[in-house]
């Protein structure tokens, strides 16, 4: 006959699992509205427990933050094989995966964070965390995306190109969870248009993007999506 006796957790492992179970909640709500009550009660401890741990919810919740922009940031991370459209596909399937799945937790993290006393020293501590973070993310999506194009000094107009995109999918999303009035599938593919978009225009005024877009359509396969792009966009011609 087995006891039921709880086992007791190392300092990191106990770190960690608040961590993880701040961020299920933060990711559903805004982190505002959740309580260090909650945290310690989803965590199966005391309140006064997780003050052992973290001097505060401000503390939790910028560990939070920097999991899950750890996580995002690892969401841009694809295999170097096939067609560039069908890798961005891939990217943006696993990107608006987060999105939809962390809600509240990532509005908060593209906004700034959480509502704290204006002017305050935590106030100022928490933006510029969360501002960090979020400038992680992005250089990480934009390293990737070069990665893939194949390019280590990217010219100033596949760098204006790459970086308006990243911004363009990020407003893209926090848009799209207000109500979500677009199939996640149809977002995920205007979003891989919509760079395809931008570094056609580009390549219309600069002859090194031409070059480029040019090396990338020679891969791309008839039914790929940059191929339905061209497909679209030729039926509208009148």
């Amino acid at each position: 006959m087995t006891t039921g006796v709880r086992r007791r957790m190392g300092v990191e492992e106990r770190r960690q699992q608040l961590i993880g179970v701040a961020l299920d909640l933060f990711s559903h709500r805004s982190p505002d509205d959740v309580s260090i009550d909650e945290i310690a009660a989803a965590a199966g401890i005391s309140r006064p427990l997780v003050y052992h741990y973290f001097p505060g919810k401000l503390s939790l919740y910028e560990a939070a933050l920097r999991r899950a922009a750890e996580d995002l940031a690892g969401r841009f991370e694809e295999p170097r094989e096939g067609p560039l459209g069908e890798r961005l596909l891939r990217v943006m399937g696993r990107f608006l995966s987060f999105v939809d799945e962390h809600g509240p937790g990532f509005s908060a993290l593209m906004r700034g964070g959480p509502a704290v006393s204006a002017g305050g020293p935590c106030a100022r501590e928490t933006v510029s965390t969360t501002t960090a973070l979020i400038d992680s993310v992005r250089q990480a999506a934009y390293d990737q995306i070069l990665a893939h194009l194949g390019v280590t000094e990217p010219p100033a107009r596949l760098e204006l190109v790459v970086r308006s995109w990243i911004s363009l999918a990020e407003s893209t999303a926090l848009l799209w969870l207000d109500g979500r009035r677009i199939p996640r599938a149809e977002l995920e593919r205007q979003l891989v248009h919509d760079f395809a978009a931008l570094t056609a225009v580009s390549a219309a005024y600069d002859e090194e993007m031409a070059e480029l877009l040019r090396a990338v359509l020679a891969q791309e396969p008839a039914d790929g999506p940059f191929a339905e792009l061209i497909t679209r966009l030729a039926a509208l011609a009148p």
